[in-house]
């Protein structure tokens, strides 16, 4: 396992602050979010720079890009996505999807995080899988001979590993996989040892998060059972990106992350076997028992 955080935590923060606070607090890499070309809701939105120096940034600090995690979504309603795509109305969460893997190769960052979405209640449920595929079909043909994989993850009509088994199913395509989030599944009522064990090696990479009363935590420091989920991971071996998603952009938690963040690392690596120095530097093998 390879553990990051994602910039949901920190929108106001630089570029060069994230890299340098990933690479101090012991991460080895940084799930970037992006809104997409001209954003500018987020600080560090890698939209808002250049990918060389995105890469100067992070390079001297050992600390990758683990994802861009984008808004693209396939549930659109409107116009069948082939017609469309040869009429030149290409479907927008597609070329969403195609900005996004041009960004991830261009910072040989290994994934870009999609969704699938809503199906609308009046429609049949084969019929709303039909047009996501169809669409996520195209999406993936993006990806091709750029060294990227898209992750969906799960949420909306797909909150679970088993609902996304129903996409993943039908899009047999390596580049396409999941990003699965345990928290969201819980909802569902699906356990996340389950869920990892139904997407098996098309689990390209897992969310963490942690809630205290309904507010985003630390790691370790709320109700949620991620440690259960960190000894799952584990026990087959997941040799991918394991994200800690502290969701301050999204609900309001003041003050400065650095300390939720750098916690939160502690946590992860006492769980998985390994600690952090104080600079930084992680040691030991990571493995959980």
């Amino acid at each position: 396992m390879k553990f990051a955080f994602s910039t949901v935590a920190c929108p106001e923060w630089t570029l060069a602050r994230v890299a340098s606070f990933a690479q101090e607090a012991g991460y080895q890499g940084v799930e970037l979010r992006t809104f997409g070309s001209g954003s500018t809701q987020f600080a560090c939105d890698p939209a808002l720079t250049d990918a060389e120096k995105i890469r100067r940034l992070f390079a001297p600090t050992g600390c990758g890009v683990a994802c861009i995690a984008t808004s693209a979504r396939y549930d659109d309603p409107i116009s069948p996505p082939l017609i469309g795509h040869i009429l030149g109305g290409t479907p927008k969460g597609v070329v969403d999807t195609a900005w996004a893997v041009e960004l991830a190769a261009r910072l040989e960052a290994p994934l870009v995080r999609v969704f699938a979405y809503q199906i609308p209640g009046s429609e049949s449920r084969l019929s709303g899988i039909s047009r996501i595929v169809d669409r996520l079909e195209l999406a993936v043909a993006t990806a091709r001979n750029t060294g990227v994989r898209l992750a969906i993850e799960n949420g909306g009509s797909f909150p679970t590993a088993a609902s996304l088994s129903e996409l993943l199913d039908r899009v047999t395509n390596p580049l396409l996989g999941a990003a699965y989030s345990p928290s969201i599944a819980a909802l569902s009522g699906e356990d996340a040892a389950n869920g990892i064990n139904v997407l098996g090696d098309r689990l390209f990479s897992v969310k963490l998060k942690d809630y205290s009363h309904g507010k985003p935590c630390a790691l370790g420091e709320g109700e949620s059972n991620a440690s259960a989920t960190v000894r799952a991971l584990g026990e087959t071996g997941f040799p991918g990106w394991v994200v800690y998603e502290y969701d301050r952009a999204w609900v309001s938690a003041p003050g400065d992350p650095s300390s939720v963040l750098a916690r939160s690392a502690k946590t992860f690596f006492q769980w998985a076997g390994k600690t952090v120095e104080p600079n930084g530097t992680a040691r030991g093998v990571m493995s959980v028992r």
